[in-house]
């Protein structure tokens, strides 16, 4: 998985890993992280500001990333998906040891391991999302290895205060839009949604639609989720909710 490559590069890095202000976990070294920093952009340390500035020949694994005014993050760098360099910011199973009910404020910062399943957090989407226009790629794959793929070619979340609501762009993928296209017998529609947690509710239902999922960008409630523990739902390909795995990859947009 890439954690085994650029040993010889940790050992210089050990002391900025043990100071970042980090709820991810990272149990090994960091692979390319001395190529990286020598990338254009980059952060006051010296890390790169996202995935796509890892270098190209480097293996998908964990990595240190800095997006422009955050602390020192660590991520799963997608390094085999088309383009490469993608940053997964969050990646799920369906037998995941996580519950996916986490409060605000646990979204907020992140939370679960990178070698795993994890969420990196709303404030740091934001980070990452206001320093570059980027597009996203969310993946489910099915119990019989079929993967499913929706990527629209802008993608930002927005402040705190607004809700961290959901903006995207142009829809391209396999299957039917049903992110930016309102969905009447299902769901509604995800884009331009708040997000909302058990413990703020900011969906359109007359209940909240986070107390009995995860935390998510919920209308009425879902036509997607990839949140859930035993429940990842894609509308057509997923309708139990039983898909075996999520993962949404972040990079900078080729549209502008």
């Amino acid at each position: 998985m890439g954690l085994q490559a650029g040993m010889g590069h940790c050992q210089g890095r050990l002391v900025l890993l043990a100071m970042a202000s980090v709820t991810l976990l990272c149990t090994s070294c960091v692979p390319g992280v001395a190529q990286a920093a020598s990338e254009s952009p980059r952060s006051q340390s010296g890390f790169p500001r996202d995935c796509s500035y890892i270098p190209l020949e480097s293996p998908s694994g964990v990595y240190v990333i800095q997006p422009a005014g955050a602390p020192l993050r660590v991520v799963w760098c997608d390094m085999d998906t088309d383009g490469k360099g993608w940053t997964v910011v969050q990646r799920n199973s369906y037998n995941t040891e996580i519950t996916w009910r986490e409060s605000w404020s646990t979204y907020k910062y992140g939370f679960g391991n990178v070698l795993q399943d994890y969420w990196l957090g709303n404030e740091y989407l934001y980070l990452l999302t206001q320093q570059d226009t980027y597009k996203v790629r969310f993946v489910v794959e099915n119990k019989s290895n079929q993967t499913l793929f929706a990527e629209y070619d802008i993608f930002s979340v927005e402040e705190e205060a607004s809700g961290y609501p959901l903006r995207l762009a142009r829809f391209s993928g396999s299957g039917q839009d049903y992110f930016t296209t309102y969905q009447s017998g299902i769901g509604g529609i995800h884009d331009n949604m708040k997000f909302s947690t058990v413990d703020r509710d900011q969906d359109q239902s007359s209940g909240n639609c986070a107390s009995s999922y995860g935390g998510w960008w919920y209308d009425k409630c879902h036509n997607v989720l990839p949140n859930g523990k035993g429940y990842i739902y894609w509308a057509g390909f997923c309708g139990r909710g039983e898909c075996k795995a999520s993962r949404i990859l972040v990079k900078p947009t080729d549209v502008c």
